[in-house]
């Protein structure tokens, strides 16, 4: 029998309600926690609960609190990148940031779709889709990525904007929908 964390990694439809992944969330949130209320000092780079529960993090990453994530073991952070306050990352599947990536205020980055169908939803099926975000992009406060999108390198999106497709290499896009 299929595990529900096998069939979220494996980008199925899978059921947020199990044990198991209440579990990894469990661990996110004390991380998470950890991270928050630490004293400001401690958070020149990465803090060491995030830094212990990301899958891979290059060096000279700062995140400032407060932030969250539901798993965490699906963020892979590159070199140098930055997250302002309050952002969220639900990375139901991977979340890949690339080096130098600078991240705004209150950014929402999103992996997970819930069911179309009442029932289903009120099973917790959902299905979890990658984002990728490249080297040197810079998104701005308040901006939402929706699951399944990747931002190219050294693109720009708008502080407000929703993105709702993939963004190519050096565009900048802005509004709800992003759009060029």
């Amino acid at each position: 029998m299929t595990s529900q964390k096998d069939l979220m990694a494996a980008g199925a439809w899978y059921s947020c309600l199990d044990d198991e992944l209440e579990g990894l969330r469990m661990r996110a949130r004390n991380a998470v926690h950890a991270h928050n209320h630490l004293p400001p000092g401690d958070r020149q780079t990465l803090s060491a609960p995030l830094r212990a529960l990301f899958a891979a993090v290059g060096p000279d990453c700062l995140i400032e609190a407060p932030f969250h994530c539901s798993y965490g073991m699906n963020i892979h952070l590159g070199r140098a990148v930055y997250m302002n306050a309050g952002c969220v990352i639900l990375d139901s599947a991977p979340v890949h940031i690339g080096d130098g990536t600078m991240i705004g205020p209150l950014t929402q980055i999103l992996c997970a779709e819930h069911h179309k169908n009442a029932d289903e939803r009120t099973k917790g099926m959902e299905i979890a889709l990658p984002v990728t975000i490249g080297r040197n992009v810079w998104i701005g406060a308040g901006a939402i990525i929706l699951p399944g999108v990747t931002v190219h390198d050294q693109a720009i999106v708008a502080a407000g904007a929703v993105v709702t497709q993939d963004v190519e290499a050096g565009q900048t896009v802005k509004g709800v929908p992003a759009r060029r």
